[in-house]
């Protein structure tokens, strides 16, 4: 094949020039120029990835071995078949193709017939062999055709029972032969992987299958064998052995790493190490000489033993001239690379010597004598200034200054004391800086560190006294302290403290509370647990109002001795002083009687609106649509918002704002015209309106603003036959608002995404309605009906509808030309109407899908789900069948919430249909690893 390839004509070989780099166009001289570099480069690998992208494989996927073998050869066949020289249109067939045929024989009329088909493989099932032999004879046995399986004969004119096999007539120079070692198991819905042992011959005499041949004898030759480690389906890797021809030396490929064998035969011991459970592990069978043994061999690669001459004329390919001409001069390339990596090698082995010379002579000024001067250097710069493999930076001690630009005490464990000598050394030649000399450390910053450290051991001392003054009674000249300040003050006096102690550090130089202040931080937190309730700030905040005065409430507040507010003086000298005399401010005074006499207003107000409209408060005698009262002609329309806000503002006036407003334009369209039918009502748009009686209308008009009344009227209509009722409402229906209403909704049906089904198997044209009994407390509480709480603290935006969807909180002060878009929200909140929350029952299955995916891609999830096979799946949905796999969801009208009922065929026996419909369904990230791609 290789020396073909050769012959194949190269549009860039007339265009290749001695200077040009040389780019493959074509399949044929990708391939060309691979097996060029393969045979005369000298490098140690050659990199495909020029063939790789020709072929358009995805490098992040692995494929199957067998399934890439098959692809890429007809794909070099439909090439060359292009080529103008007819010897080389035909070389794949001729190197990999055989004959074989189906033949069929009628059992009562002994009619034979032959179907013809060609293979580039034979694909042999393992299961329950042990081998080769045994393999390919049961994949030429016979077969009977009888039952259901019966073959329809043409000259019986009818189905009869019959016998069917397999008749090889020719067999290619290279035979392929694929060992089926990745089979679906039907209990696990998965692939798996046979690890079970087949030993296979060095000789393969194929003669005894071969029919009209005679006594001529097909010996082949083992070449090449292809291994898959692992014990799973999903998951593995590919190593190759072939044989060289010319030398019959074996060798092992490994990516990369290539590895001769020792001798002249082929070993496969250590590709059979791999890992597995002890209840899996079985003994390695005794093979016969001329034999090999593995339970991890994929395929087999069969050459006829006349092709392994060893005639080295005739295994000899010469390479083409332009061809030798651009791996010459890629073998140039590459010896220039590997000149300029040895000068790299020796520019940098010079320089390492150069900069041990420098340590060399720098190490003996480091050290300080005593009583000399000296300089701070960053410990962390000398390390990498000692490591060869890194470049020397110039000198950076800014991280170790503090707020007023000298050395912080904090970090001088970070620093190294060298000599004045040494260090003019290194700033000349790296410079950098600033220099931090001897004088350097920061005085300010560690006389503050000393304070902090003074305070903070005085803290417990303190702490103790001011809890003993406190239990006793102070006496007139107090001052007040909050409660939650008197818990808390020892945790906010360390808290201020290591403040105070972190502005003395530079922003670089935060030591993250480590140190000896870090052990009483957290003893102090411990201990101040319970006392940390609210995040104090400041001492005294608690019984500061909004007006910077003394709170109103006593019972927040604790007189304290002048002897404690002196104690907490020295930790909080800014904090907020409130002597015993101190009066409570008055603008909280006036404001609290304010809002008491408010409170008293909106109490009297919520009880005159509850008693002038108790039914609608208390939800009785109210008048519906299905059963029209006889004692009136005219109903009024309010939004249910509207009803729900007075009912909230009836059941806690002191917590909720009044209603003023109806906001009947909730309920128009942009054109003023209603937005709902008297038909619309009925069948389920009431969850939208509230419904009053005249009198009840107009109590409401007196006591709220009305923006715009609602009202829905019975007349009746004289008719040929009598009279009809008709309903009317005020104002009018607008319809070019209310088809786009319909529109929407039905879109949003057919539209949606990642929504829930529910998928019932049938057994026996039977559902099970028992409730799932582990069903989740969210479905629990969604269905169940929020009971009022004792003091009547109802939200009713969280209220259940009588559809059980949650209502949407509208803004009264929303304009009209929103209502449309807030209608529809409110409509799409809820969902499909339905009575109830859908319950699960037992034995059904919640699934997640989109209005776009297939009904094929359906029954794949239900196939994970249930372990039914998509062919063995009857599907249907209120009574209709859904058969269209090609079709999508929203289109066969499966809708969220929809319960979808599965009548599971009896399993088939069919193992390689399962197979196929398994491989396409999956998602392609569960057989990385595997190869398995290949569909």
């Amino acid at each position: 094949m290789r020396r073909s390839l050769y012959q194949c004509q190269s549009y860039t070989e007339q265009h290749v020039g001695d200077e040009s780099d040389y780019e493959p166009q074509t399949i044929c001289e990708h391939l060309q120029y691979l097996f060029a570099l393969l045979q005369n480069s000298n490098r140690k690998y050659i990199d495909p990835s020029g063939l790789v992208k020709a072929l358009g494989l995805d490098t992040g996927q692995q494929q199957d071995a067998q399934e890439f073998s098959k692809l890429f050869l007809s794909l070099l066949e439909d090439t060359l078949s292009k080529q103008r020289n007819s010897s080389l249109q035909n070389v794949i067939q001729q190197q990999f193709c055989g004959q074989f045929s189906y033949v069929t024989v009628c059992t009562q009329c002994s009619r034979s017939s032959a179907r013809p088909s060609r293979f580039y493989e034979l694909e042999l099932n393992i299961q329950g062999h042990k081998n080769l032999t045994d393999c390919i004879i049961e994949f030429l046995k016979e077969e009977k055709l009888d039952g259901d399986n019966r073959y329809f004969c043409e000259s019986c004119q009818s189905k009869q029972s019959a016998t069917r096999r397999i008749r090889l007539h020719s067999l290619p120079p290279t035979l392929n032969l694929q060992l089926m070692r990745f089979v679906f198991d039907r209990q696990t819905g998965h692939k798996k992987k046979l690890n079970t042992y087949i030993s296979f011959p060095e000789q393969l005499d194929m003669g005894v299958f071969l029919e009209g041949k005679g006594d001529q004898r097909c010996v082949y030759e083992l070449s090449a064998v292809l291994i898959h480690r692992g014990v799973s389906a999903y998951s593995g890797h590919y190593i190759a052995h072939v044989k060289d021809p010319c030398t019959g030396d074996w060798y092992k490929f490994n990516d990369e790493e290539i590895e001769k064998m020792e001798g002249k035969k082929l070993h496969l011991g250590t590709e059979e190490d791999i890992a597995e459970t002890a209840k899996s592990q079985t003994k390695k069978p005794k093979c016969s000489k001329g034999y090999h043994c593995s339970r991890n061999a994929y395929m087999l690669v069969y050459r006829l033993q006349e092709q392994c001459s060893s005639d080295s004329t005739k295994l000899t390919v010469e390479v083409p001239a332009f061809l030798k001409r651009l791996v010459d001069r890629d073998n140039q390339k590459f010896e220039e690379w590997c000149v300029e990596m040895s000068d790299m090698r020796k520019q940098s082995v010079d320089k390492g010597k150069a900069k041990h010379e420098e340590v060399k002579e720098l190490y003996e000024l480091l050290p300080v004598k005593d009583g000399d001067p000296y300089e701070f250097i960053s410990l962390e710069w000398l390390k990498k200034w000692l490591d060869d493999s890194t470049a020397t930076k110039e000198i950076d001690n800014s991280s170790f200054l503090c707020s007023h630009g000298k050395l912080h005490p904090d970090k001088v464990g970070e620093c190294k004391r060298i000599s004045v000598q040494a260090a003019q050394q290194l700033y000349n030649r790296y410079g950098g800086g600033p220099r931090l000399e001897c004088s350097s450390l920061c005085r300010e910053c560690v006389e503050q560190r000393c304070r902090v450290l003074r305070l903070k051991n005085q803290l417990n001392e303190d702490y103790k006294e001011v809890s003993n003054l406190v239990k006793q009674t102070p006496s007139e000249n107090g001052f007040w302290i909050g409660k939650t300040s008197l818990r808390s003050w020892r945790q906010l006096a360390l808290e201020q403290l290591e403040t105070d102690e972190q502005e003395t550090k530079h922003s670089n130089g935060e030591t993250n509370g480590q140190g000896p202040n870090a052990i009483h931080s957290k003893e102090f937190s411990s201990e101040n647990s319970e006392g940390n309730e609210e995040d104090m700030k400041v001492l005294n905040e608690d019984i500061v109002c909004s007006h910077g005065g003394l709170r109103i409430v006593e019972n927040e507040r604790k007189l304290v001795s002048a002897e404690v507010w002196a104690k907490l003086k020295t930790y909080f000298s800014n904090a907020p002083e409130f002597p015993q005399n101190q009066a409570p401010c008055q603008q909280c005074l006036t404001l609290e009687q304010e809002e008491k006499d408010n409170e008293a207003v909106s109490k009297m107000m919520a009880q005159e609106q509850k008693n002038q409209l108790p039914n609608l408060f208390q939800d009785k005698n109210r008048p519906t649509l299905t059963k029209w009262p006889q004692d009136t002609d005219i109903l009024y329309i309010v939004p249910v918002f509207f009803v729900d806000e007075w009912k909230k503002f009836i059941r806690r006036p002191t917590k909720t704002s009044p209603v003023s407003n109806v906001g009947n334009s909730l309920l128009l369209c942009p054109h003023g015209g209603f937005m709902f039918t008297y038909e619309s009502l009925l069948n389920g748009d009431t969850q939208h309106i509230a419904l009053l009686w005249p009198s009840e209308w107009n109590i409401i008009s007196r006591l709220f603003i009305v923006d715009q009344a609602i009202s829905i009227r019975l007349c009746q209509e004289s008719t040929s036959t009598g009279s009809a009722p008709q309903y009317i409402t005020e104002p009018d229906l607008c319809w070019e608002c209310r088809e786009g209403f319909i529109f929407q909704q039905q879109r949003d049906l057919r539209e949606y995404a990642q929504a829930t089904i529910y998928i019932r198997k049938v057994i026996d044209d039977k559902m099970d309605t028992t409730p799932e009994p582990n069903a989740s407390s969210s479905d629990a509480e969604e269905d169940k009906e929020e009971t009022p709480k004792a003091d009547e603290e109802i939200d009713p935006h969280l209220s259940q509808l009588q559809n059980g969807s949650k209502r949407i909180k509208l803004d009264e002060s929303i304009s009209t030309s929103a209502v449309p878009a807030l209608v529809t929200n409110m409509t799409k909140a809820g969902g499909i109407r339905r009575s109830t929350r859908h319950r699960k029952l037992r034995g059904e299955k919640a699934l997640i899908v989109s209005a776009n995916q297939t009904l094929k891609e359906l029954k794949i999830q239900i196939m994970h789900a249930f372990s039914v096979a998509p062919f063995d799946q009857n599907l249907s949905i209120n009574g209709k069948s859904l058969t269209d796999d090609m079709a999508t969801l929203g289109s066969l009208g499966v809708i969220p919430e929809s319960v979808i009922c599965l009548k599971a065929d009896e399993p088939i026996a069919d193992y390689s249909a399962m197979d196929d419909v398994f491989q396409v369904g999956m998602p392609e990230e569960g057989f990385k690893g595997t190869g398995l791609l290949g569909h």
